[in-house]
């Protein structure tokens, strides 16, 4: 019986743990995404920390999510499929962003 134990605890260490979700911090200031491209994962969160004094947004062309930023304010979402998602702000069209998600 003993033995079985200790086997069936070498099989749950050889177990992967998932990798931990990462949070992946995007600035606004100066009316633009920085940085621009992003690299993540599934179940990954992106935040947006707006340093700028007016709102923007960061929305999906996808129209997966739509994002509001107030002045100062920060928001995040959690990214749920693979794939590129090009971003933009709805008030400033000429900001633009890119995630490839993995």
């Amino acid at each position: 019986m003993k033995a079985l134990v200790s086997l069936f605890s070498l099989a749950s260490l050889a177990v992967a743990a998932p990798a931990a979700a990462e949070v992946i911090h995007v600035d606004v200031n100066n009316v633009s995404y920085s940085p621009a491209k992003i690299s993540a994962h599934t179940g990954d969160t992106v935040e947006w920390n707006n340093k700028d004094f007016v709102a923007h947004t960061a929305t999906a062309r996808d129209k997966d999510w739509d994002i509001n930023l107030p002045p100062h304010g920060k928001e995040s979402v959690v990214l749920k499929k693979s794939g590129h998602i090009d971003y933009y702000c709805k008030y400033h069209p000429n900001m633009k962003g890119e995630i490839e998600v993995k």
